[in-house]
């Protein structure tokens, strides 16, 4: 028989699943940063224990595995020390004019709305190091970012 007239299967034309993306470098986490990976491997593992449905309990396995690996590899930083930006330091900055705070924190704790920053996010690359007063070339613009003050 040819193959163009045999019935596939439905499951040959569904996207395959693939696991959540660690991202790369070292997970550096905040001491509530590490409390909020506990909390969400919890509260997978009681989701997980509730399902019935075959795709759904593979869903929440793949997510239990993601948040089991970064809990397993997490690096709890300490506090900073203050004056230097640093993992975990509360930064005000002024940026081509505008003047925001935001806290360097892990990948998986990072919200920029809320002002929480990835470590690894250019903005927070470009202000790791800096003291207040000090001004950067940012986004291709000479001296458009200056930090104003940095916190614990």
């Amino acid at each position: 028989m040819s193959v163009a007239f045999r019935r596939e299967s439905d499951d040959e034309h569904l996207e395959p699943k693939f696991e959540l993306p660690i991202p790369s470098g070292p997970n550096l986490v905040t001491e509530r940063g590490l409390v909020l990976i506990a909390a969400r491997v919890e509260a997978l593992e009681a989701e997980l224990a509730g399902l019935s449905d075959e795709a759904e309990i593979k869903r929440v396995k793949r997510d239990l595995r993601y948040w089991r690996t970064r809990q397993a590899t997490a690096q709890v930083m300490p506090p900073p020390e203050g004056g230097v930006v640093a993992f975990g330091s509360t930064v005000s900055y002024r940026l081509n004019g505008k003047e925001r705070t935001v806290t360097l924190v892990g990948d998986d704790e990072a919200d920029p709305a809320a002002g929480l920053l990835s470590f690894t996010a250019p903005l927070s690359r470009a202000l790791l190091g800096a003291e207040a007063g000090d001004e950067f070339d940012f986004a291709g613009k000479d001296g458009a970012l200056e930090v104003v003050k940095v916190g614990v």
